[in-house]
């Protein structure tokens, strides 16, 4: 019937295109992140120059916060509760766990509120979602480079030559990366239509850090219910950074298990922004 509508000027009329949402993880068009790199870039870089923006130290707060933690946590817990540090002094040993977990709270944190916050945008242009947390979790890798600056000065003052196995943070950093995805797509998400998330998301990760072995070696969890503790995949992932940084023996099974449950958690993440991600201009 369409082909023999006929305009004004008569010629045939175009039938309608509609447009429908694929089905699939495929709907999210993650080569679309390529397409949009440049705008992908100058999020990542606009948030770091907000969260630092008319601040006095500027940058130097990269350094004084997970510096102070390290100060007051081997006060309280190396000095005072004298935690086992596997041999090694308790600070670097404590920060060695503390850098990676830094860089997965303030990511998941940041990506969480990603969606909700940049609502002005999302309800004017398009782009890809998932552009969102990606770019909130760029923003953090940022301050964890930043970061391990202080880690280096650590160990020349501790003494402690890094070996080759300091290399294994590199791919560390990608399964950190997952993880953090994992969990940052999918609270950006339920944030969206939970609002509630806004303000239980920072007590959660607060709880989540002391499940995981930062302060604490993995050791002293008795081995019967030591596989309870790797069911959270910053278990795995925060000793292979110690054992990255101090030289210590890599328990390649606990990593295996936390790349594992962190690939889980970033496909579930996925799909369900998938499900969401139409949504979000009339929700948020």
């Amino acid at each position: 019937m369409l082909r023999n509508i006929k305009f004004l000027n008569g010629s045939n009329a175009v039938p309608p295109t509609v447009i429908q949402p694929s089905r699939g993880l495929l709907s999210l068009k993650l080569g679309e992140l390529w397409r949009y790199r440049e705008l992908l870039y100058f999020l990542t870089w606009r948030d770091v120059k907000i969260r630092y923006k008319q601040a006095v130290l500027g940058f130097l707060w990269a350094f004084i916060q997970p510096f102070l933690k390290m100060v007051v946590f081997s006060v309280v817990f190396g000095g005072l509760a004298k935690m086992d540090s596997e041999g090694f002094p308790y600070p670097i040993f404590l920060y060695a766990g503390l850098l990676p977990w830094q860089f997965f709270a303030d990511a998941v944190n940041r990506s969480g509120q990603s969606i909700v916050s940049e609502a002005n945008l999302i309800t004017k242009v398009y782009f890809p979602r998932i552009i969102m947390p990606v770019a909130s979790v760029g923003a953090a890798l940022v301050d964890f480079g930043i970061s391990f600056g202080i880690l280096i000065a650590m160990m020349f003052y501790f003494q402690l030559s890094p070996s080759l196995s300091i290399l294994m943070v590199l791919p560390l950093v990608l399964i950190t990366i997952l993880a953090v995805l994992g969990v940052g797509i999918l609270v950006s998400a339920l944030n969206t239509a939970y609002r509630d998330f806004r303000y239980a998301l920072p007590f959660l990760v607060q709880i989540w850090m002391f499940l995981t072995p930062v302060i604490y070696s993995v050791k002293i969890i008795p081995e019967n219910w030591r596989w309870l503790i790797l069911l959270n995949p910053m278990a795995g992932i925060v000793d292979a950074y110690r054992s990255a940084i101090l030289g210590k023996p890599f328990a390649w099974g606990n990593l295996g298990i936390s790349l594992g449950i962190a690939t889980i958690m970033f496909l579930i993440g996925l799909a369900y922004f998938r499900k969401t991600e139409r949504y979000f201009a009339d929700v948020v």
